[in-house]
């Protein structure tokens, strides 16, 4: 009985938290569809004055990850220069609004590398072969990183692949590790130690640090990672209670790392030979759902240094902080896209420095000055139910009026109305049916983020 008792109103908040949503966005798609009808009819009139982009060196593009904004974002990048192409999810996301996108010629699905690693390489050499693909740029989830760099051998003879080999991905998506590669570089990091059991935490002296300390699963963990406890805590018992609800583990040990206070940014970089072909820097937000082009010379040279001694090509994303006095502290490394790449959504010139090596010095490309701060509308709809100050208000209205949303394109909005009306309730419907309930929708990475999920 008691178990009965247990499960009812949990299911009964699914179900009220999945058609609740799915309501309030039945309620927005006049207002979305009239929006894209517009911007249809005007791309219509402007193509007829418009000739096509023709490339002199056409490529077939092979772009993964294609539920994730970054992946659209790309996809358009490549097909404004006049290239061709491909869009690849996993099975389960096979209703990616991205697919919609003008800028995709065929979409595909393959099996997910974590549910079968064979099956998975098959289906994209499969892909390249078909398509006779020259470029395979993968878009990845944190825990898709390391598969995409175990089938680049396979890969390799028939695409080039702009990933990081196996041992490289390893290290960069390591936290520990990563902080230990930059230290013996003599690049500035903070003080971290590797986590694998509780007692370790119950045991460190923290009387003796100038600083406290935070704790970071170093698997990817959609639900904690947001966690910023500081520590330590204000009883012995208050710590041990802390610290034992987490998973702990010598297979999923964690980081303790010094807590620098300061101001916070995100990077994306992508990289050839050792050599930064495309830079962006965005102040840090929450959630990562806001990007402004920020110049910051002392993380720029810290990357600078850090792809150019590991000879580096791919793309690499660092989340820094930067302390009063100047000092810049990584805190982790990504060795896939950035969702700040978004930011490059009117620059011309991102197709080229992902496929040729810099020549005579060539400067890495940065957003352009005209470039808008990127955003997502329902995230900011979200945020709006939160506000309660008119300065609060204000600044909402600010990120709105001066900035652009990261998914519509008035040359390409059908993304706009299938990611938020077709997309996400297909997502929000298989919920309802299994009874699930979930912790936030990520209209940037296309995904209901869940407890235990992807």
């Amino acid at each position: 009985m008691s178990q009965v008792l247990f499960v009812r109103p949990h299911r009964a908040f699914a179900i009220l938290q999945n058609i609740g949503t799915l309501s309030l966005l039945a309620l927005a798609l006049p207002f979305n569809l009239v929006l894209v009808l517009m911007a249809i009819v005007v791309q219509s009139i402007r193509d007829l004055f418009s000739p096509p982009v023709i490339n002199s060196n056409p490529q077939k593009i092979l772009i993964t990850g294609g539920k994730m904004t970054k992946a659209l974002q790309l996809a358009r990048s490549f097909n404004d220069a006049g290239h061709t192409v491909f869009l690849v999810e996993t099975h389960k996301y096979w209703l990616t609004g991205h697919h919609f996108s003008r800028a995709v010629q065929r979409f595909y699905t393959v099996t997910s590398p974590q549910e079968n690693l064979e099956k998975f390489s098959q289906d994209l050499l499969e892909i390249v072969r078909n398509e006779k693909i020259n470029v395979l740029i993968p878009v990845t989830s944190p825990v898709e990183s390391y598969y995409y760099s175990v089938v680049k051998p396979l890969l390799s003879p028939h695409c080039e692949m702009i990933h990081f080999d196996p041992e490289i991905t390893q290290l960069l998506d390591n936290k520990f590790t990563f902080i230990q590669k930059a230290e013996t570089i003599g690049l500035s990091v903070p003080k971290s130690y590797l986590i694998t059991h509780s007692k370790q935490i119950l045991d460190f002296d923290f009387s003796q640090e100038n600083r406290q300390y935070i704790l970071k699963s170093i698997p990817y963990d959609s639900v904690h990672r947001l966690d910023l406890t500081k520590l330590p805590l204000p009883s012995k018992a208050d710590l041990e209670e802390f610290v034992k609800s987490l998973p702990i583990s010598e297979v999923s040990p964690w980081i303790m790392q010094e807590f620098i206070r300061g101001q916070e940014y995100c990077t994306h970089s992508t990289v050839r030979q050792g050599i930064i072909r495309l830079h962006c820097c965005s102040k840090s937000s929450p959630f990562q759902v806001n990007y402004q082009q920020i110049e910051n010379l002392e993380i720029y040279r810290w990357v600078e240094t850090f792809v150019q001694a590991l000879n580096l090509t791919g793309q690499i994303s660092f989340d820094f902080i930067q302390a009063p006095d100047g000092t810049v502290y990584p805190i982790e490394c990504n060795p896939r896209t950035h969702s700040a790449i978004t930011m490059f959504y009117n620059h011309p010139g991102v197709a080229e420095v992902y496929l040729k090596d810099a020549q005579n010095n060539e400067l890495p490309i940065t957003p352009l000055k005209s470039s808008q701060p990127t955003y997502w509308l329902y995230h900011e709809l979200w945020r709006l139910t939160k506000v309660n100050s008119w300065e609060k208000l204000q600044q909402w209205w600010q990120t709105i009026n001066h900035g652009k949303d990261a998914i519509f394109q008035i040359n390409d909005p059908l993304p706009f109305l299938m990611v938020h009306h077709w997309h996400i309730p297909l997502l929000l419907l298989k919920n309802l049916r299994q009874l699930k309930g979930w912790i936030r929708i990520d209209f940037n990475i296309g995904k209901l983020v869940e407890p235990g999920g992807d």
